[in-house]
């Protein structure tokens, strides 16, 4: 009874929004090793090509920008079963969000992307009763200066999941995020070249170490599975501890 409870069910499907980036493609490799069937986009085609996935029977790779609302209503369409989603596109332009039109291009992907996301895939969703797991961030509730449109999006992100989470019980749809902490990705790599700020961040940890991509992707995975039936509206945090300090 226990082990089925942490497995996916046959021709399980699930779409990683976001899923060619670093986090998103972690989250991708973990489904895969699950047994799912995988759909993981990229904004662009240069985004799969860069993508560090392998190929793999069960997994397709599509191209999706989340700000087009036609694009996402038709990538929706496509599916004929689907059980999860997660909603892993973001960007930030550090020190650049104070200027309004970067502001609400942050925001249009982070936030509105998530939603226009979730909309979309409601319909199939509510056949499979299936889940849905925003990618949200420790900056939604510890902000940083320089990035005032992502701290504020994913702000958003955490309180759209509780919303929905209420507002699609009834369909049967659970809405639940995970939020990351200091994660290694190519976003920080410039960043993490400070040595100072590199080991002051690890050290703020509770293992005193930065996260890795597949820190996220059991979380995730966790929160699809008939083992977190009755969790719906949380925020998990996967932040090694930097924030119960």
């Amino acid at each position: 009874m226990l082990s089925s409870s942490f497995a996916l069910g046959d021709g399980f499907h699930v779409a990683v929004i976001g899923g060619c980036g670093d986090i998103g493609a972690a989250i991708s490799a973990q489904f895969l090793e699950l047994g799912a069937r995988v759909t993981a986009t990229g904004v662009n085609e240069a985004a799969i090509s860069a993508t560090s996935l392998p190929a793999h029977e069960r997994l397709r790779l599509a191209v999706l920008d989340v700000t087009d609302d036609a694009a996402v209503r038709d990538f929706a369409k496509g599916f004929t079963r689907i059980d999860a989603v997660v909603n892993c596109a973001g960007i930030l332009k550090r020190d650049l969000e104070f200027d309004v039109a970067v502001f609400q291009q942050v925001l249009d992907v982070n936030l509105t992307g998530s939603f226009r996301v979730c909309s979309a895939f409601r319909d199939g969703l509510a056949k499979q009763r299936g889940s849905i797991v925003n990618i949200a961030s420790m900056n939604a509730f510890a902000a940083l200066p320089r990035l005032p449109a992502y701290c504020a999006s994913k702000g958003g992100v955490v309180m759209l999941t509780k919303a929905l989470a209420l507002a699609w019980a009834e369909e049967g749809i659970r809405v639940n995020a995970v939020a990351p902490g200091y994660i290694e990705t190519t976003l920080n790599a410039e960043g993490r070249k400070d040595k100072a700020h590199y080991q002051r961040i690890a050290e703020r940890t509770a293992f005193k170490r930065w996260g890795q991509p597949e820190d996220v992707a059991g979380a995730v995975a966790f929160l699809c599975m008939p083992a977190s039936a009755y969790i719906t509206g949380t925020v998990v945090n996967a932040d090694g501890g930097f924030l119960a300090g």
